[in-house]
């Protein structure tokens, strides 16, 4: 998914330096936005951009934009903090659910292939 980073990043700038949450998180998308293009450059390089997908793409962006900039601004740094802490955690609870079903569902599938490999030599 990609989001280690950026959440080890604003998480150790507001706890660890105590800069405001707002704050970080532009500082956060300093970071991003030059990766970012780079990343864009060697997908359009190697032709992994559907063109079809780039215009509402760009403008829902754009809409997403403005309404973060607006509940940014409203809800103030105390509150876009406790609205992230509550993100990370949603993000965090889901990894772990996924974590458990993937290691469960391969479980059951080694299990599968053993018993495919066992009826395989009794076959033999």
């Amino acid at each position: 998914m990609g989001l280690g980073g950026g959440f080890i990043l604003v998480i150790y700038l507001t706890v660890v330096a105590n800069i405001p949450q707002l704050a970080a998180q532009g500082m956060n998308l300093i970071f991003f936005i030059p990766i970012a293009a780079v990343s864009l450059f060697f997908h359009i390089k190697n032709k992994m951009i559907e063109k079809s997908v780039i215009l509402p793409s760009v403008l829902f962006a754009v809409l997403g934009v403005l309404i973060g900039v607006w509940i940014a601004g409203t809800l103030g740094s105390k509150g876009l903090s406790k609205l992230f802490a509550g993100f990370v955690l949603l993000v965090g609870i889901r990894e772990l659910i996924t974590a458990f079903d993937t290691s469960k569902s391969n479980g059951k599938a080694a299990a599968s292939k053993e018993s495919e490999i066992e009826i395989d030599e009794l076959t033999k």
